[in-house]
């Protein structure tokens, strides 16, 4: 059969005419090349008719001639092409009178897709229709492939949009609907390589979710690659039969999940060598047109380059993440007197590293606790981080009061890193544990919980370093035995288009109600917090005895 032949084979034709005669022969020559002949003999009825058909069973074709006793074949052509259901119907108009080029041209400017005039030959009147058939299916062809290409670049940006693995099947089992499966299930190794994410779209399981998200072992890419791909790169598409596919899901654990059982066409695609497959597993028919299966392969190959590009992202943050947690003190000094926690948490997988950091020094002056935050979030603000940990140590041995250890940061940054910005907090704790010497350099203001469970802000502060200004004296604090210190940067308490003074307020509340140890209160304070933080964290809590 020629590529042609679809577009030209039999269809529904409506016959408008109220001379029975014509009606008759029209309609016998339409039935002898093959089409579904439905009549009217006014433009009411046939409205009417075009209204209550189903639009899946409306013609693809309508005869109407010009002369009817209660409209024009003119008007009703008019009202064809004014309905949105019904604006793609070609008309071909046919007249024994009204058969002058005036008529002719009326007829085709007011919406016609041609115009025969009588005595009408049967051959002429068959070709006309197959004409018109054959130029209305190809543009409704192209417009059916329009809108699915249109649905596939909206599915690519949804996929390049997935914050996680869960959302990426989600927007590929969507999109593979979307772009003409009838059902589909996307299969996906997340970024972490131990779970299989799978998302399924079924329109047959009614109260379900559009989408629901299954799980099932690392294996099964395994299996759909000896079927498709193997260990090439690229994407590729096979059938597989019931039984086939059955097994497959019996054999992993799938066979109870309620996925499709029947039939099922694999699409899959691998971006690099040695990375694991993506597939889609959809209906038969969607891949059984050469334009189904062309999108259904863009769309994978699509969703395996967005995941390609998760798996990039969470290894390059797995390694960011490790070089700054590098640059923080690795234990902590084991002082009399005082019991120490610290926490450090990043925002989330896809954010940068930040410069947060804490420090806790053994000095002959007491204990000398620090916590800071370089501007920004990128890898030269935890470089510079470490080096201001590093330079904090350095002369912090040096025996320099908490003031000095500020104004020599300060000057170092302003050499070493000009433009960069630093807030840091630094709390000696003096040998007896009574006494606390104070400098804050445009930081959040350390927070104590006293023995009787009270709790207030130490609010006097200096400018941030990085500015070459001078830094106030240091404030000097009388603590009672049993006082608790919280040290935190802005990642825990600060949320966008909230005011920090609420941050603040919660954060206290939530110091006051915290485990007296100081791990307990650093695990409760984090989970109080979670789900708010836009920034990483860092926090540090000391008991002094």
């Amino acid at each position: 059969m020629s590529a042609a032949a679809p577009d030209a084979g039999p269809a529904t034709v409506l016959v408008l005419d109220d001379n029975d005669t014509t009606r008759y022969i029209v309609g016998s020559w339409l039935r002898r090349s093959g089409h579904t002949v439905v009549e009217a003999v006014d433009g009411t009825q046939a409205l009417a008719l075009l209204d209550r058909t189903p639009a899946a069973e409306l013609p693809e074709i309508a005869v109407v001639d010009i002369s009817l006793p209660d409209m024009t074949g003119f008007e009703v052509c008019e009202r064809i092409k004014r309905r949105p259901r019904t604006a793609a119907l070609p008309v071909v108009h046919i007249s024994a009178t009204a058969i002058e080029a005036s008529d002719r041209t009326q007829g085709l400017h007011r919406g016609a897709d041609a115009y025969l005039t009588e005595p009408i030959d049967a051959a002429e009147l068959q070709a006309t229709v197959t004409a018109v058939l054959r130029y209305a299916r190809a543009r409704r062809r192209a417009e059916q492939l329009a809108a699915r290409v249109a649905a596939l670049h909206s599915a690519t940006l949804a996929l390049y949009g997935a914050q996680d693995a869960d959302g990426l099947v989600t927007a590929a089992a969507l999109g593979a609907v979307r772009v003409g499966a009838a059902r589909a299930t996307a299969i996906a190794l997340g970024p972490d390589r131990d779970t299989l994410y799978l998302a399924q779209h079924d329109p047959d399981r009614p109260g379900d979710p559009p989408v629901r998200l299954l799980q099932a072992p690392p294996v099964l890419l395994d299996v759909l690659a000896h079927h498709t791909l193997g260990d090439a790169t690229g994407t590729d598409s096979t059938l597989l039969d019931a039984d086939t596919w059955r097994g497959v899901l019996a054999d992993h654990g799938l066979g109870a999940a309620g996925l499709p059982a029947g039939p099922t066409a694999l699409v899959v695609a691998r971006t690099k060598p040695g990375r694991p497959l993506l597939a889609l597993a959809v209906d038969p028919a969607a891949t059984a047109d050469a334009d189904g299966r062309s999108l259904l392969s863009q769309l994978t190959q699509a969703a395996a380059l967005a995941l390609e590009a998760q798996r990039s992202q969470a290894e390059e943050h797995a390694l960011a993440l490790t070089l700054q947690r590098s640059f923080l003190p690795d234990r902590l000094p084991a002082v009399p007197g005082v019991e120490l926690a610290v926490r450090y948490e990043p925002a989330s997988a896809r954010s940068e590293i930040g410069g947060d950091f804490y420090e806790a020094i053994d000095t002959p002056d007491g204990l000398l606790l620090a916590i800071g935050d370089v501007a920004g979030h990128s890898l030269t603000a935890a470089m510079a981080m470490g080096e201001l940990r590093h330079a904090l140590r350095a002369y912090a041995i040096e025996g320099h009061d908490p003031r000095t250890l500020l104004t020599r940061l300060d000057t170092l940054l302003t050499r070493l890193r000009p433009g960069l910005t630093v807030t840091v907090c630094l709390v000696l704790i003096s040998p007896d544990r009574r006494r606390l010497l104070v400098a804050n350099a445009g930081h959040l203001p350390p927070l104590l919980r006293l023995p009787d469970g009270s709790t207030r802000y130490l609010t006097e502060h200096g400018i941030l370093l990085g500015l070459n200004m001078p830094q106030p004296p240091a404030v000097g604090v009388d603590v009672p035995p049993g006082t608790d210190l919280l040290l935190v940067t802005d990642g825990l308490v600060e949320v966008p288009g909230e005011h920090l003074e609420t941050g603040l307020a919660a954060l206290r509340d939530a110091f006051a109600a915290a485990p007296p140890d100081p791990d307990g209160a650093g695990d409760r304070l984090l989970a109080a917090f979670a789900g708010r933080q836009a920034d990483d964290v860092a926090l540090l809590v000391a008991r002094l005895h």
